[in-house]
């Protein structure tokens, strides 16, 4: 029998953790079929290998380009577990599919470079994806350029070493990538409608990712966007995660 799929929670709101929980049930098509760990308030366990057949990674508010010393014992605990999973992954013994501030954990466990260059604004960007996205396992389906939600502080100025860079765009130029054949990092969210994303952007409105008084104007432009592709790629990943 096929081993489980694990939503991996990395927020420390409880509304949005809910929200956010929702939207990978929905977009996957496992529903109540995909578990879920809340990292922010229990270590991964010892056997969570064992006991799942995949892991898909949700975003966070947090920031790998935070000074070390300014981070939270739980903060770095969960650096520390994720990096459990990215590695385990990239050596081919699970399989997983890390989100926003989860390619910055992949791409410092790789060697590779986070920046505070490289933010986006909130709402609707276009992705483009790049020639090697054609045999990808989870892009190959989807256009040439889509429709993604975006809202991160930092992003990887390049792609770590060894790793497949599947999609771009001028703001962020490391959209997603592959590393080996069992591992995935996207920049953008795969996860949300526009309904759930201005949920969760309600949530962080006083965070700093948007100015508040532009919230109206800003949820307006996310209700309107398309943003139904990057949902194959999630579907695909749990395909593929549980098969």
């Amino acid at each position: 029998m096929p081993l489980p799929l694990l939503y991996v929670c990395v927020r420390p709101q409880r509304q949005a953790a809910d929200g956010e929980y929702a939207s990978f049930r929905a977009a996957t098509g496992l529903g109540d079929a995909l578990a879920r760990h809340d990292l922010v308030r229990e270590p991964l366990p010892d056997d969570a290998f064992t006991r799942y057949g995949g892991f898909v990674v949700g975003g966070s508010p947090f920031n790998l380009t935070d000074p070390e010393c300014d981070k939270s014992d739980a903060q770095r605990r969960q650096e520390a577990d994720l990096e459990r999973i990215a590695a385990a992954a990239a050596e081919a013994r699970t399989t997983a599919l890390f989100t926003c501030y989860g390619i910055g954990v992949v791409t410092r466990m790789l060697g590779g470079e986070v920046s505070r260059e490289f933010p986006e604004d909130t709402g609707p960007a276009r992705i483009r994806l790049t020639p090697a996205a054609t045999g990808d396992a989870l892009f190959g389906g989807l256009p040439a350029e889509f429709a993604a939600l975006t809202a991160h502080k930092e992003g990887a100025a390049s792609a770590p070493p060894g790793a497949v860079v599947l999609a771009e765009n001028d703001a962020c130029p490391v959209q997603a990538y592959r590393v080996g054949t069992q591992l995935w990092a996207t920049q953008f969210h795969p996860e949300p409608d526009p309904v759930a994303f201005t949920e969760r952007m309600a949530i962080y409105r006083n965070d700093g990712y948007f100015d508040p008084e532009e919230y109206d104007v800003l949820a307006a432009r996310v209700r309107a966007a398309d943003v139904r592709h990057p949902h194959a790629i999630l579907r695909a990943f749990a395909a593929r995660a549980t098969a």
